[in-house]
């Protein structure tokens, strides 16, 4: 049986996707590095699928959503899949508490993605001390929050719009689930529910770090109580305080690293375009051949991700006609690939995790935002933190081949892209300081654990 006391110990239930999981894991090594326990948990599925090795401070755990075998994937529905969490999650996870209660270091907070608010009810049910853990920028969180508590009336009739502490904004810098009314119906109801319990939990902590969003992390503190702790990235690339944290240690997919830094480290400084579009990836045929005949007609090298889904969707013989000048991966280590010196430019649906890390590791960026939150980061990559362009979009909803060298030309090679260059490094080099000892985000960090642990 376990023995050793530690500080406290926190369980921490991330939403089961990869996106979600590896912020709360990240976060998750920082508490352990204060003198806490962590666990984990994710769902059976994803326990069975990532197979994540424990360790005596840092462990994983489960519970269910009801699709032990074989995930999501087996739901008829969105939403019978989130009732179904709630039910069967919540059960499992009260078990999970439970199972802790006697031993050496029972839990004492539990933090959750707001995506699963049942989760909070949980914590409260037993007197545990409940955190939310917002995975997307404060300034997104606002603007739900402003629409589910009925602040913002929809659909938008009217526009410029204007919110506290955020930028005047069009209708098309808004989440999707805004500008497009109806668009995924279960997910946007999913996205306002975050803010169902928020003000019973006793922190909200919000994966982004203060420099970056100062007025909205204000204006929603006005609220509730916002704690910046971000960014959530790997020691090894930021302020390298965590031993032998270079990676974020579950992986849905697995990675063709040798392959990708093994050509990478053939081309020169600042010459590669790299493109992703993320996990959970789904372009049209037709943007799919778009980005294609733009990347063979630029003159620069590029590194592309096309998830194996995805394949099928691009030109035929595309990828043997490129030779060398392009390299087409089923999937990358992103955080290897971005620091890496090759790269000039990232190519980028705008995803929070995506751009934090490109924010992180001073990358320049061409925002092709596809849907939920992307729009609204790509706004602020473009017009607010100024390290990249966002390209415009046809009315028939495809990013065309001359917008897409254009966006690439104006970040690799314009005068505008030497501002850009510069301004990446600058919020590179204040994401070290926020995260590093005395920063804001890690005094944000001692803040959180001092309210729940007697020191």
């Amino acid at each position: 049986m376990e023995n050793k006391a530690y500080r406290g110990h926190v369980l921490a239930l991330p939403f089961p996707i990869q996106g979600h999981i590896n912020p709360l894991l990240q976060f998750s090594k920082h508490l352990v590095s204060k003198g806490l326990k962590a666990t984990l948990a994710t769902t059976r599925f994803i326990h069975n699928t990532m197979q994540p090795q424990s360790s005596s401070s840092l462990q994983f755990d489960t519970i269910s959503d009801g699709y032990d075998e074989g995930g999501f994937a087996q739901a008829e529905s969105i939403h019978a899949s989130l009732n179904r969490m709630e039910t069967i999650g919540s059960k499992t996870l009260a078990d999970l508490i439970i199972k802790n209660k006697n031993t050496a270091n029972p839990i004492d907070c539990i933090i959750y993605d707001p995506f699963l608010p049942w989760a909070l009810e949980v914590a409260k049910k037993f007197g545990i001390f409940g955190a939310a853990f917002f995975t997307q920028t404060c300034t997104v969180n606002f603007i739900y929050h402003h629409v589910h508590h009925g602040l913002l009336k929809l659909p938008i009739t009217s526009t410029p719009i204007s919110i506290p502490g955020l930028p005047v904004l069009e209708l098309d810098d808004m989440p999707s689930f805004i500008s497009v009314p109806g668009s995924y119906p279960a997910y946007f109801e999913m996205v306002l529910n975050q803010f169902s319990s928020t003000d019973k939990a006793d922190a909200v902590l919000v994966n982004t770090f203060y420099e970056l969003e100062p007025e909205a992390v204000d204006s929603m503190s006005k609220v509730c109580q916002v704690l910046p702790i971000g960014p959530t990235i790997p020691s090894f690339y930021l302020d390298k305080r965590l031993e032998n944290d270079n990676d974020y240690g579950l992986n849905l997919l697995l990675s063709d690293s040798f392959v990708c830094n093994n050509w990478l480290n053939t081309k020169p400084e600042g010459s590669v375009i790299y493109l992703s579009f993320g996990s959970m990836a789904s372009l049209s045929n037709k943007q799919m051949e778009e980005l294609a005949f733009a990347l063979k007609g630029s003159k620069f090298h590029f590194l592309w991700v096309v998830m194996a889904s995805e394949e099928a969707k691009l030109p035929k013989k595309f990828v043997e006609e490129i030779g060398n000048k392009g390299l087409v991966v089923q999937w990358c280590s992103q955080l290897e690939v971005l620091s890496n010196k090759a790269i000039g430019c990232f190519l980028t649906h705008c995803g929070w995790n995506s751009t934090l890390e490109a924010l992180s590791l001073g990358v320049p960026m061409v925002g092709v935002p596809q849907w939920t939150d992307q729009t609204t980061t790509a706004k602020y990559v473009q017009d607010v933190w100024k390290v990249g362009v966002r390209a415009k979009v046809c009315e028939n909803g495809i990013v065309e081949r001359e917008e897409i060298e254009f966006c690439i030309k104006e970040v690799m090679e314009s005068e505008r892209g030497k501002d850009f260059q510069k301004n990446a490094k600058k919020w590179r080099e204040l994401a070290i300081k926020a995260v590093s000892e005395g920063g804001n985000s890690d005094k944000n960090i001692d803040e959180f654990v001092s309210k729940f642990v007697n020191s």
